[in-house]
């Protein structure tokens, strides 16, 4: 039928996309495990006012796998006109989501992040307050209503977030001097996937895991078979992300023993959070960058009796970030001089500083490890077959996430180099050299993920530590 009719009448109710049905009828299956289709479609009609056939419910929940019910009303398959009903007794043994928080375990977390909260409602991330023209925002009802319909979205976010805290305090704990670099990210990647329960493209690593020392700033994560070893006089910048439905989380800090380093990491970490507190609704980007700069470049370093300026490296910057992207098109400069984009509601992003006692500037050198899958790439035909190959791999593990080489080896990926380079002279693929400064030079890093509600600043990846 044209239902286009009924469009302009805002009471006939909202008529959703298949991903909003799809995830509307997961919500409703997750708090009432036992309801059948006829209930579904009761509930999205009457509860949420949606426009829906039954036959389109129905068919969206047998696709999904989403008809059988579960624990005592299992039964009801039966009378709601048997649809499922043979099924639903069939798996009378279903056993019902268990409801009761876990704790974690320390000093090796163990239990997944969703365990702990299993009614979805993770720990929020700091929260500032507008301020001036954006003061209104704070109490403004009709923000408030918008950030209703966005709850799913920074549910999914704080518990990616939640995971990065706690796999960061176990890398903490594990990073010494004499450890093999590959062992720690190993360890780390592991971590991530087991308190995450990655599963691809709805949960997991976003990124590989960057451990870039001294005068290599970002980019940098050991290949198969490297034999890095951790130093007690090496600055490290730890970079990974997680994501849950695509919602990134791009989070790093520095990690060293010698506390020679400790200016150093106070002015990145000082400029960092001047970057935040710069940043929000139509916010100037060069505004924010200029303010990082002048605190950064205020400090100094002394290492073995020779006394550094500090300096923002000019050519890194912070990024917005999209579902499933990474650095989604806007770039917050850490110098003065840069853009003069504003940054919008809705907007997230990876407010990240970078300092030096090089030469404040970085150039691509060393073997590559990092790659990702252009975004917004169609469709190149590929005549190399191993080329064909492992598209079809990064398309079923990462789509357009950033992995690693190490990561295609865990996928048991074999002689895949000369198919990899083909990827990416054709475009489909971008490789991400390691970024460094000048040799002999020391850098350090730190970065937080920010969410500009419509009522408030989120520093959605905070923690005790940084």
């Amino acid at each position: 039928g044209d239902d286009t009719a009924a469009k302009p009448d805002a009471a006939a109710g909202h008529q959703p996309s298949a991903e909003e049905l799809l995830q509307a009828i997961k919500d409703i299956k997750t708090q009432f495990p036992d309801y059948g289709i006829k209930r579904v479609w009761t509930y999205l009609k009457e509860e949420k006012s949606w426009q829906v056939s039954e036959k389109r419910v129905k068919s969206t929940m047998q696709e999904n796998g989403l008809t059988e019910g579960g624990g005592p009303a299992a039964a009801d398959g039966a009378v709601e006109g048997g649809e499922g009903g043979g099924e639903a007794k069939k798996k009378k043994g279903k056993v019902k989501k268990d409801m009761t928080p876990k704790e974690q375990t320390w000093p090796e977390p163990t239990v997944p992040i969703m365990e702990i909260y299993p009614n979805g409602d993770y720990p929020t991330g700091e929260i500032c307050e507008y301020q001036g023209l954006n003061a209104f925002r704070t109490t403004d009802a009709e923000k408030k209503e918008l950030e209703k319909l966005e709850s799913t979205i920074y549910e999914e976010v704080r518990e990616a977030a939640e995971v990065h805290r706690t796999a960061r305090k176990y890398l903490q704990g594990l990073a010494k001097p004499g450890e093999l670099m590959i062992d720690l990210c190993e360890k780390l990647e592991n971590k991530v996937r087991e308190l995450i329960k990655a599963d691809f493209p709805e949960r997991g690593i976003a990124f590989p895991t960057g451990c870039s020392i001294n005068h290599v700033a970002a980019h940098w994560t050991p290949n198969g078979g490297d034999k890095t070893v951790l130093q007690y006089d090496d600055i490290v910048k730890f970079d990974f992300g997680t994501h849950v439905n695509g919602r990134i989380i791009d989070c790093a800090f520095t990690h060293y023993f010698n506390p020679r380093y400790d200016p150093l990491a106070q002015a990145v970490k000082d400029a960092t959070n001047t970057g935040i507190r710069e940043a929000g609704i139509d916010v100037r980007l060069c505004d924010i960058g200029a303010a990082i700069q002048e605190v950064m470049e205020s400090y100094e370093v002394e290492i073995e009796g020779k006394t550094y300026g500090v300096k923002s490296i000019r050519n890194l910057n912070g990024h917005s970030i999209g579902p499933y992207q990474i650095h989604a098109g806007k770039s917050v400069p850490i110098v003065k001089g840069g853009d003069q984009t504003k940054m919008e509601e809705g907007e997230m992003f990876a407010i990240e500083t970078f300092g030096s006692t090089g030469k404040g500037v970085v150039h691509e050198d060393l073997e590559c490890s990092h790659y990702m899958k252009n975004f917004d790439v169609g469709h190149v035909p590929l005549r190399m077959a191993k080329a064909k190959e492992l598209l079809g791999v990064i398309d079923r593990n990462f789509g357009t996430l950033a992995f690693c080489r190490r990561y295609l080896d865990r996928l048991g990926c074999k002689q895949y180099l000369l198919g990899l380079k083909n990827l990416c002279d054709t475009g489909l693929v971008q490789p991400y050299p390691p970024l460094v400064d000048v040799k002999g030079s020391f850098t350090a890093q730190y970065e937080h993920t920010i969410l500009l509600r419509p009522t408030c600043k989120e520093i959605i990846s905070r923690g005790e530590d940084y």
